[in-house]
């Protein structure tokens, strides 16, 4: 019981949200979009912020630590 309630104040101290940059595999445009560590590894589409086509962004990560983000045309 202890030793969840200390995890649980730690997660609410740490940044879940991170941001990352991506590279478009359409256009080729570098861009920062956020990353939410508190959902583990997932996969979403996002448009690029410049040429407005989807991208599929793989994400493998764990609380506060985003271990890698994968871009794919979607």
């Amino acid at each position: 019981m202890w030793l969840e309630r200390t995890l649980a104040v730690n997660l609410d101290f740490m940044n879940l949200e991170e941001d990352v940059e991506v590279v478009c595999p359409y256009c080729g445009a570098i861009f920062t979009t956020f990353v939410d560590t508190s959902a583990g590894g997932y996969a979403t589409i996002e448009d690029c912020q410049v040429c407005c086509r989807p991208i599929e962004l793989i994400v493998g990560c764990h609380a506060g630590v985003i271990d890698q983000v994968d871009t794919a045309r979607a």
